[in-house]
């Protein structure tokens, strides 16, 4: 005859997995919550002139006079050339000077069209090849205010070196109305915060040497893909 075995292992309470899994849901919300509302410290409501002049600007294509208002920085003299970084491979200078007739004769002399580059860390890979070129120390960045937390992780970690200043463009709608009251305005809050968070992450385990999403822009010419019928590269 066989007695039972005594099973003394401890047992973890009921429910013990079910609190556990509550928890990490309950913390990862409030994490997330903090840094929306640390990202959001970020950006700013109102355009402020750049404090100092640098070698050169740099405009990211995809929001709204973004390239007017570098426009406007350059003839102002805050730089010595533009970069307009992310143009469709379809539109030429004279397509962008229509639409900017105040200020044509920049153009011609001190514009730069950088038709490469399909997202933020394009951007950056061309910018920093075109102040590599023209041995630019400092540069101003010109986006828009939601965008730049993203734009100065990539531009930061493309070109450590180069002193970067940013010019955040403010929207007419962010203007008019808070973005909490407009359903569309969040949801584009919200996506870019993941991006910003992808970047970041992305960022700091490439310092460690992991690359998990080469830069398409970086590649030949005859390996990349075809671009969409879009003047937006972010």
């Amino acid at each position: 005859m066989t007695t039972p075995t005594d099973d003394r292992s401890p047992k973890l309470p009921r429910g013990w997995l079910r609190a556990t899994i509550v928890s990490a849901i309950a913390f990862a919300f409030v994490g997330a919550a903090a840094g929306f509302i640390a990202f959001l410290s970020q950006l700013r409501g109102a355009e402020i002139a750049p404090g100092r002049k640098a070698d050169g600007i740099v405009v990211l294509t995809g929001g709204s006079s973004r390239v007017s208002d570098a426009m406007e920085l350059l003839a102002a003299g805050y730089g010595r050339r533009l970069l307009i970084s992310g143009v469709h491979p379809t539109s030429t200078a004279s397509d962008i000077s229509r639409t900017l007739p105040e200020n044509q004769s920049f153009m011609t002399c001190c514009v730069d069209l950088d038709r490469t580059a399909l997202s933020t860390r394009g951007n950056a890979a061309e910018a920093r090849r075109w102040a590599e070129g023209r041995r630019f120390q400092s540069l101003i960045v010109v986006t828009s205010n939601y965008h730049m937390p993203r734009a100065l992780v990539e531009f930061s970690h493309a070109m450590p070196k180069t002193t970067l200043i940013p010019f955040a463009v403010v929207g007419d709608k962010w203007r008019e109305e808070p973005w909490w009251t407009s359903a569309p305005t969040l949801r584009l809050l919200l996506s870019e915060y993941v991006k910003y968070i992808a970047a970041e992450l992305r960022v700091r385990l490439e310092n460690f040497g992991i690359d998990l999403s080469p830069e398409m822009s970086e590649q030949p010419a005859s390996v990349q893909p075809k671009r969409p019928n879009t003047a937006q590269a972010n």
